[in-house]
This record gives structure tokens, sequence and C-alpha cells, in this order.
């Protein structure tokens, strides 16, 4: 069988930040949280090779093995035949990574390909700059910058962004940093402080990201530029 380890969260969505901590990766601590196994085909049954069967074919016989709504360690992931399009919004309106379109008629084959598609949410949002953390073989000598969100009037550590930079606009913002600097950060912070760089939260980043990871961080950010002071723009808010 093919298929995807996950966690689920409280919502019952799949979270890779609790996957990372039950499999005790990412120096996490292995916990309670138990990983599930999402089928969703089948290459080999009874001693027949599937690979050159269409998907529709497998996937029959798929819930033949595998019934659908099954509460086991390994389970059966939900089938939907829909407008592309509603579904991906609906998706990323329910705070889900993405979806994966399959073309029904295809053969299986290893590895990425034209068969399928995995089509992820991208979210966005407006995040102040605490600080960054200098390393010399990175653009402008920023290896990452320290983003923070609001929480009932407070700012809030919220993880590092360490892509989407142009080395440009890494001088730039290096040059408007360096003016900007304080002893202390603006935020409780408890992690490395190794070569970290504290600034005035003034400046506003434009951020993108997949989603949050389960103690309150960006997963996989990706910084888009400041925001123009005349914007007025609002630091993202967490509830």
């Amino acid at each position: 069988m093919d298929g995807e380890a996950v966690v689920f969260d409280e919502l019952g969505r799949s979270d890779f930040g609790k996957l990372q901590q039950s499999l005790g990766g990412r120096g996490g601590k292995r916990t309670s949280w138990e990983s599930v196994l999402m089928v969703f085909d089948v290459l080999y049954l009874d001693g027949h090779d599937l690979t050159g069967t269409e998907l529709t074919a497998r996937r029959h016989l798929l819930e033949g093995v595998v019934p659908a709504g099954g509460e086991e360690a390994i389970r059966l992931s939900e089938e939907i035949e829909a407008d592309g399009d509603t579904l991906f919004r609906i998706a990323c309106e329910h705070g889900l990574e993405g979806i994966i379109a399959k073309d029904r008629n295809s053969t299986y084959r290893g590895g990425r390909g034209g068969e399928w598609q995995k089509i992820k949410c991208i979210q966005s949002g407006s995040f102040a700059i605490v600080g960054y953390q200098r390393s010399s073989s990175a653009f402008g000598n920023i290896r990452a910058l320290l983003l923070a969100a609001r929480k009932e009037g407070q700012l809030v550590y919220v993880g590092s962004v360490g892509t989407g930079f142009k080395a440009d606009q890494a001088m730039q913002l290096r040059a408007t940093m360096d003016t900007m600097k304080v002893s202390a950060p603006a935020v409780r912070y408890t992690g490395h402080r190794k070569n970290l760089i504290w600034i005035k939260p003034t400046l506003v980043a434009e951020i993108e990201y997949r989603a949050w990871t389960h103690d309150g961080k960006l997963r996989h950010p990706s910084y888009k530029g400041l925001r123009d002071p005349a914007d007025n723009a609002a630091v993202y808010e967490l509830e």
C-alpha cells in the first residue's frame, strides 16, 4: 500500500509538527500522540502487481482491504470527486495544508509525475520584526529575521524566516535594522541566542507561510517584503 503517516490535532486536521514530535524528529521527545497511516493506493494484492492498473480500479480494490470510516492505525484516506477550485478553497478556509489532485485513469508510477499534483494552501500575514540572526555567509549577513504577532496587546514570538530575501533587499534591510538596535527583546524569547540582534519592533514584514505549528510558530515562512508605513498594516493578531 501507499500512504502517508499523519497525526491529527484536536480539530481532526493533520499536524506536521505533532508528527515530527511523535517520531522524535527535530530534537523533539517522543510523546503520546498516535500517528495514523492514511492509505490512498494499493500496489500489490494477493500476489498481483496492480501498478499497471488504472487508479479507479486500484481504489476500488483498496476499499475492500481498508474499509472507509475506520478508526484503526491504518485508515482509508477520503476521496472526493468535486470541482477542484471549490474544494481547494474550502480546504484552505478550514486550515488544511492543501489538496492532492489525481488522474483517475492513470497507472501507478513512483515519484513525482503528471499523474498527480500536490496543491498547497499559502497563507499570508503581516508580522513585526523584533530582531535578526547574523551570518557572514547570508545575503546582507542576515541568516533569519525574528518575527512577532500580537496577542492581547502584547507581542509574541512566532518564529523566524530565512528565505525569500534578494541580495539588495537584505542589504537595505540590514542597514535599516542596524539603526534600530536595542539591548533587550520586545518579546519573551527562550531559544538560542547566538548571533542575535534585537531591534525596535517598528518594521512590519509581509510573510507567506503554509500553516502554524502546534507550539504557535510559522511553518515554512517566506519573506515577501516590508510593508509601507503608509499602509498602516496591522500586525497579525493571534486568537
